[in-house]
């Protein structure tokens, strides 16, 4: 049977909560599919909200369960649905200090890494199968320079040296998700989805990577 790594980050900035953490738990140890061929048992884990140390734990991650799947999942207060990431770019520049106190700032995350790494999650198939079941979705093409896009780099860099940075091994990426709603109740204005929402989502992305061996080809750009 397969394993699907699914982390989420410890709350920051002085939240309460992490979505992505509490989204992520839920799914702990289920198991995704009926055919036991093709079949998948979630595992959930927490990373700190501290650069460095939250690529550390990816890779001890990688190394510990050699997972066929890993989506990282963040927190993006103020998106109004799931972002499902294109790309992660070789740059820390942090806008407010991480757990630890550090705030990075035009730094390069790996120094004999490329400029960007793509995702190897179906992103469009994805983005598709989420509207289809309710769930607000879109293709996002920046993780930001904070923590998230840190791990999402950190976690493709890790892949591709160990030879599985396409689809014929582990495949990799990162998914945003809004606030959870009382979370919004203490930002006004901002948008927020249900906590059931954002697992259901999160069991969907789960089961078309499963089941997509190639990305679908539709729209999912931006003119800005």
């Amino acid at each position: 049977m397969r394993t699907v790594l699914l982390t989420g980050f410890e709350p920051f900035d002085k939240e309460p909560v992490n979505p992505s953490w509490e989204a992520v738990r839920a799914l702990d140890w289920q198991r995704i599919g009926d055919d036991p061929a093709r079949s998948a048992i979630i595992v959930a884990r927490q990373l700190p909200c501290v650069f460095g140390a939250a690529i550390s734990g990816m890779v001890a991650l990688l190394d510990e369960l050699k997972p066929d799947v890993v989506i990282a999942v963040g927190q993006a207060g103020g998106r109004t649905e799931m972002s499902i990431e294109r790309i992660a770019i070789n740059v820390d520049d942090a806008r407010i200090a991480d757990n630890a106190g550090a705030q990075p700032i035009d730094t390069t995350i790996a120094t004999e890494g490329p400029a960007a790494y793509f995702s190897t999650l179906p992103i469009k198939a994805i983005t598709r199968d989420l509207r289809e079941a309710g769930v607000p979705a879109m293709v996002s093409q920046t993780a930001g320079t904070f923590v998230c896009n840190h791990v999402f780099y950190g976690l493709m860099h890790a892949l591709a040296q160990r030879g599985h940075g396409g689809h014929g091994g582990t495949r990799g990426g990162f998914i945003h998700i809004p606030y959870l709603p009382e979370q919004a109740a203490r930002h006004p204005g901002a948008p927020s989805l249900a906590l059931d929402t954002l697992i259901a989502g999160l069991r969907v992305a789960v089961a078309t990577t499963l089941n997509t061996a190639a990305d679908v080809r539709e729209q999912g750009g931006q003119l800005h």
